[in-house]
This record gives structure tokens, sequence and C-alpha cells, in this order.
């Protein structure tokens, strides 16, 4: 079998493009990037109570992983996972208001 030069050319651009994919520098891996939001959401719904007692709403906990802060986010209904008004024709927005904070940074001793 004899090859002729354009698929000698063809074969040399696709061993040069494998070696160039097979030879690059290894790029470290990470599971989860410091870019992301860090917030966990307690499940479930729970009544929550301002520190001042300004309101007590039923809500989801939400806790900031880097920082500790607390923050709760009204669902104003006790068996829903997210904001419901009944009453509006939109979906509400939650907006969140501060219980307090964990001292994540005491764990690390």
């Amino acid at each position: 079998m004899k090859l002729d030069g354009l698929t000698h050319c063809l074969v040399l651009l696709l061993v040069a493009l494998l070696a160039l994919i097979a030879l690059r520098p290894a790029q470290p891996v990470q599971a989860q990037s410091g870019d992301d939001s860090a917030l966990y959401f307690e499940p479930g719904v729970y009544m929550l109570r301002a520190p001042d007692n300004s309101q007590q709403v039923w809500g989801k906990v939400a806790v900031d992983m880097r920082t500790g802060k607390v923050w709760g986010f009204p669902t104003l209904q006790q068996n829903s996972p997210y904001p419901i008004d009944v009453t509006a024709t939109k979906p509400p927005t939650s907006h969140p208001f501060y219980l307090g904070r964990f001292a994540l940074s005491e764990t690390q001793r």
C-alpha cells in the first residue's frame, strides 16, 4: 500500500495534534472552587425569629460556610421550601435577614 503526499500530511498533522494533547502540562483539578457561593441551606422550613424581635416568619436557614454568618430566608408558609405569596400573581423574592454567626474559625484548633 502506497501513501500519497496528502495522506502523509494528514497523518503527520494528526500525530502532531495528538502529541500536543498528550504532552500538555497537567492542570490541577479542584472539586470546589472558592468563587462559588458557599451557602449551605439547612433542610426543612423553620420558624425564624430576628434577633431584634422585629419579625418572626417561616423560612429556610442558610449558613455562609466562609464566614459562619447565618441567614434566614422567609418562605411565608410552613410547608413550602420556597417563597409563596398566594395573594400575588408574581412570584415573590425572599430577602434574607441576619440571624447570627457560627465561630467556624474556632474549629481549626
